[in-house]
């Protein structure tokens, strides 16, 4: 009675993120009725409510929102069984550990080289992604560990240790006022009237509100910083991909950013539990030693 199929959660998901029952059908590739009647089945069949409609299109009721966060929860993990078994049977499958583009530069080299010295180590491939994507790549299965950030990404679910703890930056065009600065506060850089903050997306999406610009990639972001379109706060090493046009000058006030290695709990792998002792290995080995 209560079994629920992925197709239908599928439906139910497009129509959920579209708000709207053509266009979710389109994105489906399916006609509208079909899908109508799809969602009244799952409906009935829950016994409550998931959408209120109208002309203009469908909201989401209480119980739609919770069925939202997990549908798309239940539809990750089946497309990461489908992935982790393809991988399981591929003879020359690599660890894949993903990391955000430029950022943990310093870390990640420091963990390639320790992996590589070491005859024992898991081979390991580096996917690279924009901002907010690991959680999405461990979730489905396409990315065995990852590399991210404290209290940036979104790390609910996964098993974690600490790596890196360090201070955030303000990356300024080198013209600007601010960047002849030894220092900054928050103050200095919120509301900077001819340099707007830029906006990246929060967890679920969505934009702060704000003049700044919205910014998807980190090519994008360093090119707007760089025309005196926009500043931001970043942890400290993602100035690796600093261009000469940028200026860094530390934010004293801003909170620190902890770097960790997440995986999924559900692992078994012996080879992610290798990479997470290397990773482990490298946080000790910086620690200072305990006094006498």
């Amino acid at each position: 009675m209560d079994d629920l199929e992925t197709r239908e959660l599928r439906y139910f998901v497009a129509v959920a993120e579209e708000l709207h029952f053509a266009r979710a059908a389109v994105r489906l590739g399916i006609a509208q009725p079909p899908l109508s009647r799809a969602i009244r089945r799952l409906e009935q069949r829950l016994g409550v409510r998931l959408f209120d409609r109208d002309r203009r299109g469908a909201a989401l009721t209480y119980a739609g929102s919770v069925l939202l966060g997990e549908a798309r929860a239940a539809l990750d993990a089946v497309a990461a069984a489908a992935h982790r078994t393809r991988r399981a049977g591929d003879p020359t499958r690599r660890l894949v550990l993903v990391t955000k583009a430029g950022a943990s530069h310093e870390l990640l080299q420091r963990l390639l080289d320790a992996l590589a010295s070491d005859p024992e180590a898991p081979s390991v491939e580096v996917l690279l992604c924009e901002v907010g994507e690991q959680a999405r790549l461990l979730r489905d299965g396409r990315a065995d560990a990852a590399l991210m950030h404290r209290p940036f990404d979104d790390l609910a679910g996964f098993d974690t240790e600490d790596l890196y703890v360090e201070g955030q930056i303000a990356l300024l065009p080198a013209g600007h006022p601010l960047a002849s600065r030894d220092r900054l506060t928050l103050a200095d850089v919120r509301d900077v009237p001819d340099l707007p903050l830029a906006r990246w997306p929060r967890l679920d999406g969505s934009y702060p509100e704000g003049p700044g610009p919205e910014v998807h990639t980190q090519s994008q972001l360093a090119q707007l910083v760089a025309l005196g379109r926009t500043l931001l706060v970043i942890p400290a090493s993602s100035r690796a991909w600093q261009w000469p046009e940028h200026v860094a000058v530390p934010v004293v006030d801003a909170p620190d950013v902890t770097t960790v290695i997440a995986w999924p709990p559900s692992s078994r792998s012996p080879e992610v539990a290798s990479l997470v002792r290397s990773a482990a290995g490298l946080r000790r080995a910086a620690e200072p030693a305990p006094a006498d």
